[in-house]
């Protein structure tokens, strides 16, 4: 049996196109190259099929309609279109996904340096050997690394701490209150989960905008889909990456909507009624205190306003545009409630004995030893090809525009990046 040091010495494999990642995105991708007859190999580091979602908490479900789970050659077809499926199910959905298409996937092996090779094409270095691409596709998603605030080095060394990323259960904290730093969807379904299971929670309230789950008789998603597909027909390019106000804005949180539970909106303000201490910004720790930002009614107002503000304008232009039947929506919400929690909280006092981070992940493409990278660690691209000939991207956050990243909007990309290589493949036959 060859071991895996003489394997990482043996020579290269060779392959047309190397996708380095096989959750929906190098999924997807796989898909639209078998059938433009493209020859490719998608690489897994992880030791199972279904992506980053096997790193989600024990209870955690989509919050997104499994409507919306329309991967290209397999649109959902169960029972339940606007249920939301729990992690598990939405494990073995994406490994039933790769069944049905025929994935060519090695999983368990790790992908430690992408580089150019001489004549062209890639030198590609994993932890099961080395691999010999003309095209290489990233496809490793938006989730790769948590992103952790440099101040949690100062918080005291017997307070647990831990990203949303290694969270699973409330079981898995200690006794005493938890302190969630981030109000996005994982911070705000946290907070539900271990308020249900009657913990004390402490809430640093972040910028992520509040939402309807359904608005006009439609799930929220229902209508990103529609602009995202359909808007740009119309003149309506809100959700395209070209309206983005800045690239920065490509890491911005999405709608705090929940999944849990048949789906349902989350209301901070309504959190706090039920006993969740909501506070500012995290913005230092000082001698045992947390010290937050003053501005939490300024806060909460921002955060109600945005969906006003940005989306509804959206959904209403493009009911109007398409001439579709939709009631009347409601009234904004109008909610004057205010926590009364101090800026300063004192961690023993309060008997904060864990910290949770909701502070989201950073892109991390160290293996890349090519400058692509913009100061953002994204790859410069035009609808993902990137500017080094024969690397491409996949699945990112608002690659080409809102959908990007999900499962209703990745197979569109990857349809576009296949298309682009079969091409050039023709052209490089024809060439010679």
């Amino acid at each position: 049996m060859e071991t895996p040091t003489a394997a990482r010495h043996a020579a290269p494999q060779s392959v047309n196109t190397l996708i380095i990642g096989a959750g929906q995105a190098g999924l997807a991708t796989s898909y639209w190259l078998s059938r433009a007859g493209v020859e490719h190999q998608l690489l897994e580091r992880r030791e199972t099929l279904g992506g980053a979602w096997q790193d989600r908490w024990d209870a955690f479900c989509l919050n997104t309609p499994n409507f919306s789970l329309a991967l290209p050659g397999m649109p959902y077809d169960g029972p339940a279109p606007e249920a939301f499926m729990l992690r598990d199910d939405l494990i073995e959905h994406f490994r039933t996904y790769a069944e049905r298409i025929g994935a060519p996937v090695r999983t368990g092996e790790d992908v430690t340096r992408i580089a150019p090779a001489e004549g062209g094409g890639f030198n590609v270095a994993t932890t099961r050997g080395s691999w010999r691409a003309r095209n290489v596709v990233l496809a490793t998603g938006g989730y790769q690394k948590p992103k952790i605030p440099a101040l949690s080095a100062q918080l005291p060394g017997h307070i647990l701490q831990l990203h949303t990323d290694s969270y699973r259960n409330p079981g898995q904290l200690p006794e005493g209150a938890v302190l969630i730093v981030g109000t996005g969807q994982s911070g705000g379904q946290i907070a539900e989960e271990l308020l249900a299971a009657g913990r004390e929670i402490h809430l640093a309230v972040s910028t992520c905008p509040e939402a309807p789950r359904r608005y006009r008789g439609q799930d929220l998603l229902y209508w990103m889909m529609q602009l995202a597909q359909f808007g740009p027909d119309y003149g309506l390019n809100g959700l395209t990456v070209g309206q983005l106000p800045s690239p920065a804005a490509r890491f911005a949180c999405n709608p705090l909507v929940s999944g849990a539970d048949g789906g349902h909106d989350i209301h901070l303000r309504d959190l706090g009624r039920r006993g969740v201490r909501l506070h500012g910004h995290l913005e230092a720790v000082d001698d045992g205190d947390l010290v937050f930002s003053d501005d939490l009614p300024e806060r909460l107002g921002l955060v109600e306003a945005a969906f006003y503000q940005r989306m509804k304008p959206m959904f209403d232009s493009y009911i109007a545009a398409t001439g579709m039947s939709a009631p009347e929506p409601d009234p904004p919400r109008r909610d004057d409630w205010l926590p009364s929690e101090p800026a300063r909280l004192n961690l023993e006092a309060a008997n904060v004995t864990s910290v949770l981070w909701a502070t989201g992940y950073r892109l991390d493409f160290s293996i890349l030893d090519i400058p692509v990278l913009d100061e953002w660690n994204y790859p410069r691209h035009q609808r993902g090809v990137t500017e080094h000939p024969g690397l491409y991207a996949v699945g990112l956050p608002w690659l080409t525009g809102h959908g990007s990243s999900i499962v209703a909007g990745v197979g569109r990309d990857a349809e576009y990046i296949a298309q682009h290589i079969a091409e050039n493949n023709a052209q490089n036959i024809a060439a010679r």
